[in-house]
């Protein structure tokens, strides 16, 4: 009887350690298993309102044919079976290096992909590359996806990124003097856009010629005829593009990379956002309002005050 003691207490340890272990377990699957059903809600849920946003405004078309300028704003990675909504300001430069990382051809890392280039590769493929019928074929077969962000905050963003900085000659000097030549009426084309002059400008343009850095989210990804299987936000695009990268059954270590174009400078918040309408004029805020008023609506954001 006292040799069986050592084996009697090893015997027990194990079965133990085994129980714990298995407790352990179970407790990580469920958290995770919790994790994807809290998912799943949060996406239907956000797809319920879509349809019936898009239902109650009659912005859903029985004889729907795909708009070019749709087409072009989204990417198709085919070894994932991916296809991505691009909407300027929500986090679009990450998301190009995460189809050129899906492309095992690439061969790079994230920070190696830098942002004048991850723009232009020739890896990224549009889906306005390929005939309407097989456009078709793909979007009823492929993970759609898109990102959306507070209308106000993504326009601030638009802002700051492409009119504050000199590099971005286009916007900085060609679009911004032309946007001076309307809104000014002494002709100084020396001092820099201002946002309210942005504003104006927003307000009054043709929305058919609108830039795709501030032009609606509903417009760029048409989301009354394109339904997409996930919906993220940019305020939780970490977990968003969690369940994304889950989905697509993408490289277990690859992670959404949390890479700004301008490394030294503040991500635009609520906070920053807020700063630059409180200086806006009453009757200006609300006819920016009314310019992103789907927006706000199908994709749930408020207005702040």
């Amino acid at each position: 009887m006292r040799k069986a003691k050592p084996k009697l207490y090893f015997l027990i340890t194990f079965v133990c350690g085994v129980s714990g272990f298995l407790f352990h377990f179970k407790t990580i699957q469920d958290a995770y298993f919790t994790l994807s059903e809290q998912n799943s809600v949060t996406q239907s849920h956000r797809r319920d309102t879509i349809r019936y946003f898009c239902q109650k405004n009659n912005l859903t078309s029985s004889s729907w044919r795909m708009k070019a300028s749709v087409a072009k704003q989204l990417y198709v990675e085919h070894t994932h079976k991916f296809i991505y909504c691009e909407v300027p300001k929500v986090g679009c430069s990450n998301w190009k290096r995460i189809i050129l990382l899906l492309n095992s051809s690439v061969g790079r890392t994230a920070e190696e992909l830098k942002h004048n280039k991850v723009h232009f590769s020739p890896s990224l493929k549009r889906l306005s590359f390929y005939s309407p019928k097989m456009q078709v074929a793909l979007l009823n077969n492929y993970t759609t996806v898109m990102f959306t962000r507070d209308p106000l905050e993504r326009l601030v963003s638009a802002y700051r990124d492409k009119f504050l900085h000199d590099e971005e000659y286009y916007y900085s000097k060609t679009l911004a003097n032309m946007i001076k030549r309307s809104v000014r009426k002494n002709g100084n084309l020396t001092e820099r856009i201002s946002f309210k002059e942005f504003a104006n400008f927003i307000v009054s343009e043709n929305p058919n010629y609108r830039d795709i850095h501030w032009k609606p989210m509903l417009e760029l990804c048409d989301p009354c005829n394109i339904h997409y299987d996930i919906v993220g936000k940019f305020e939780t695009i970490k977990e968003d593009a969690a369940y994304v990268l889950r989905s697509i059954r993408a490289p277990k270590d690859l992670v959404y990379p949390d890479i700004k174009h301008y490394s030294n400078e503040t991500r635009t918040n609520d906070l920053i956002s807020k700063d630059y309408f409180t200086s806006l004029p009453k009757a200006l805020f609300k006819k920016l309002i009314n310019v992103y008023r789907f927006d706000f609506s199908m994709f749930q954001y408020n207005p702040f005050i």
